[in-house]
């Protein structure tokens, strides 16, 4: 009976996820336009792939969105303790910082583009305060990558946050009132109560963000296209497959970077496993 009960979601998963990987490897070894016949070239495309440094190095791209994440996960985790605690409107901001992330991706990079745009919002604001940068914010090789990690912050830090506060409302109340009438201080509280109690979220954030941080896509492509020192190894693996009719070489590419995310998270899992923590 239970299998019966797993049959639809393990179809599905299947059918839209290991199929279609399958069939990535096997294209990744040919040599295929997307179109005809795909022809049989071995690791051909996986020595093109690694003996060509302009295809990889688009990965140092991924170090300004890890470092985003970095302060995603820091703002989400003060941000979770703080509305943790009875405050007054701590509902609207838990909606405010949440809000973010139901928005669509396409369409906050379309409100960003306004943002970051010469004589826009943010020339705006910095203009308010005296400031007068005249910076092509998205044009500017050394502050586009920030400017598109900075929208990441804004759209994710939401997500981490929701989950940083599940967490922190699971741990029973009882230690909270034991740790106030010992005196504790909200800094003692966070370190031998909270932090303990949500490692696991925080593993999990932690592997969330360095799997995103390499396959970032949707902002930069929308914003940039991938141009100005902003293409990402999402956007180059789409543009091998759809504008530059080397699909087998894109495959190749998609394979390495689930590759590169299965080690990262195998990793973190060897250096920081997953232990239950006993606060009591």
């Amino acid at each position: 009976m239970p299998w019966l009960y797993l049959l639809p979601a393990l179809a599905l998963l299947v059918v839209f996820t290991y199929v279609p990987v399958a069939s990535m490897v096997g294209y990744s070894f040919t040599d295929w336009d997307g179109l005809g016949d795909p022809a049989f070239v071995g690791a051909g495309n996986y020595v093109e792939l690694f003996t060509r440094p302009e295809l990889f190095q688009v990965f140092f791209v991924s170090l300004y969105y890890l470092a985003a994440a970095a302060v995603q996960i820091a703002l989400a985790l003060y941000f979770a303790f703080v509305l943790s605690f009875e405050l007054k409107l701590r509902n609207l901001f838990k909606g405010i910082l949440f809000f973010p992330y139901l928005i669509n991706g396409v369409a906050v990079s379309f409100v960003f583009l306004y943002f970051f745009r010469p004589h826009g919002t943010l020339d705006s604001v910095l203009a308010m305060v005296g400031a007068h940068p005249g910076k092509l914010w998205l044009g500017d090789p050394d502050l586009v990558n920030w400017s598109l990690s900075g929208v990441s912050v804004w759209r994710f830090t939401g997500l981490t946050f929701v989950l940083f506060l599940g967490a922190i409302q699971a741990i029973p109340g009882e230690l909270y009132e034991a740790a106030e009438l010992d005196g504790a201080s909200r800094w003692q509280i966070f370190r031998h109560i909270v932090a303990p109690g949500i490692r696991p979220i925080i593993s999990l954030s932690v592997i969330l963000a360095v799997s995103g941080s390499l396959a970032v896509f949707e902002i930069p492509f929308v914003m940039t296209g991938g141009a100005g020192e902003s293409k990402t190894f999402v956007i180059q693996t789409v543009k091998l497959a759809f504008q530059f009719g080397k699909t087998g070489l894109a495959s190749a590419a998609a394979v390495v970077l689930l590759l590169i995310v299965l080690l990262v998270t195998w990793l973190q899992r060897r250096l920081v496993p997953d232990e239950r923590t006993d606060l009591v």
